[in-house]
C-alpha cells in the first residue's frame, strides 16, 4: 500500500451514511438508559471489562480490568462501582476521569460473542462503604470508579466471530513473536534495563502484587 499520494477521506455524516448506511430498527431501538436484570446478569458473569476515557484536551485511553466474574459491583440500576486494584501507578484512565468524566465500558465473557456496552459519567471515590464491598485476597482497593451509565446495549457478534477470538484452534501462532518484556526494554531506552531485568520485573509484579 503506498499512502504518499492524498487519499479520499469521509468528512460528514451525510457522506458516511451514504457509503455505510443507516440502523436497522433493532440497532437503533436497542439502546437502554439503565441496567435492567439482564444487563446485570451479563455484568455478574464477566471476569473482564475495557474502559475507554479521554482528558480535556481529548486525548484518549482505553484500559483493561479485570478479576473473579461479578468483580464489578452494581448497587443500584444506574451504578456500576469497579475496583481500581493496585497497578504500575501511571492511572492514565483515573488521571483522564479527574478532568473529564465520559467513560465507555464494554464487558466481555469468554465464550460469549455478544459483549455489552456502556457510556456515562464516572468519579473516583475512596469511600470505604464503596471499596469494603470490592475486597479481594484480603485486599481492599485504595480508589473505585463509580460509574453512573447513561446507555446501554447488547453489541452484536460479528467481531468476535470473524476474529473467531474464543476458537484456540484458530488462535495464531506466537512462538516466535518477540515477548511483552523485550519490546518494553526497546520502548524505555534506559542504562542497565534489558529483556531479562523486565522479565523478571513483571514476574514479580504479577506474583506478589495482583491486588
Amino acid at each position: 500500500m503506498n499512502l504518499s499520494q492524498p487519499y479520499s477521506t469521509v468528512t460528514s455524516l451525510e457522506q458516511l451514511q451514504s457509503i455505510q448506511g443507516t440502523p436497522g430498527k433493532l440497532a437503533a431501538n436497542k439502546v437502554i438508559n439503565h441496567l435492567d436484570e439482564h444487563c446485570r446478569e451479563f455484568i455478574k458473569h464477566s471476569p473482564f471489562v475495557t474502559i475507554s476515557t479521554a482528558s480535556k484536551n481529548g486525548e484518549f485511553d482505553a484500559s483493561p480490568r479485570g478479576d473473579a466474574p461479578g468483580f464489578a459491583m452494581i448497587p443500584d440500576p444506574k451504578t456500576i462501582v469497579l475496583p481500581e486494584r493496585i497497578g504500575n501507578k501511571r492511572m492514565d484512565s483515573m488521571r483522564n476521569l479527574l478532568e473529564n468524566p465520559g467513560i465507555g465500558l464494554l464487558f466481555l465473557i469468554p465464550g460469549q460473542n455478544e459483549t455489552l456496552r456502556i457510556n456515562g459519567k464516572a468519579y473516583l471515590s475512596d469511600d470505604s462503604r464503596l471499596l469494603e464491598p470490592l475486597e479481594a485476597k484480603g485486599h481492599l482497593p485504595n480508589v473505585a470508579i463509580v460509574v453512573e451509565v447513561e446507555e446501554c446495549f447488547i453489541h452484536c457478534a460479528k467481531a468476535f466471530i470473524r476474529s473467531k477470538l474464543w476458537k484456540p484452534e484458530h488462535w495464531p501462532d506466537i512462538s516466535n513473536m518477540t515477548k511483552p518484556a523485550k519490546m518494553i526494554a526497546a520502548h524505555v531506552k534506559l542504562d542497565g534495563v534489558d529483556e531479562t531485568s523486565v522479565q523478571s520485573s513483571l514476574d514479580e509484579s504479577y506474583s506478589k502484587r495482583l491486588y
